[in-house]
């Protein structure tokens, strides 16, 4: 894959979470409920999904979803190896995350054209990250070193890179991530109740997302 094109999706893809601001992560062990999860917040009107790698049968469930929400893009996250990332691209992710940096994942997703978003805390480990060719950086854990005053802190000397902080973001705070200077937030068990998914209420996990997009929709590139 050519830099040029590489580029070029980075920054398509950092054009859709400037639109959208929200993805919402879905892990689970169970094929069927994570169908119905994603459909929930579908509803509501996000329309970044992530699947983690550590669900149930991952590459399954990224299809269904893939085949029956056309409208939204779905990625993977948690991927810990090449081999997994291969599966990934094989079941034709449209992103994908890693908690941690390393930089044949990271060559490996730009060499599939395909926007890789790994993980990273420090200031060093971002911006190596960065400099490896990563679309954007997620922060994580964000909350374990500061939340929404370390985003800002960042942006200082690293306003050029794009973060999506993680772990510790919700409804109430998410906004505030974003006027910190986060290009997107990624969000899981605040979208996700256990107390919902159990009841398979899933018209409170439609709701949560409306609220969150709509605490999000002054920071939305339209």
């Amino acid at each position: 894959m050519s830099s040029d094109s590489s580029r070029n999706s980075s920054l398509a893809w950092q054009d859709l979470l400037r639109q959208h601001r929200a993805i919402a992560v879905i892990r689970t062990n169970d094929l069927n409920l994570g169908l119905e999860m994603a459909k929930a917040v579908s509803a509501g009107g996000i329309r970044l999904i992530e699947i983690t790698w550590n669900s149930e049968r991952p590459v399954h469930l990224i299809r269904q979803i893939c085949e029956q929400l056309p409208n939204c893009t779905i990625g993977t996250g948690t991927v810990l190896n090449l081999e997994q990332l291969q599966e990934a691209i094989a079941a034709k992710v449209q992103f994908c995350f890693t908690p941690h940096v390393n930089p044949t994942l990271i060559q490996t997703a730009i060499n599939a054209d395909i926007p890789m978003i790994p993980g990273a805390l420090s200031p060093t480990e971002i911006t190596t990250a960065w400099q490896l060719g990563a679309s954007c950086v997620k922060v994580f854990p964000v909350q374990a070193i500061g939340g929404v005053s370390y985003i800002k802190g960042l942006q200082g000397p690293l306003r050029f890179i794009p973060l999506i902080p993680t772990g510790g973001v919700t409804l109430d705070n998410a906004a505030a991530f974003i006027k910190a200077g986060a290009i997107a937030v990624g969000l899981s068990s605040q979208l996700f109740p256990k107390n919902a998914i159990d009841n398979k209420n899933w018209e409170v996990i439609t709701q949560k997302a409306q609220i969150l997009l709509q605490q999000l929709k002054p920071f939305s590139a339209v």
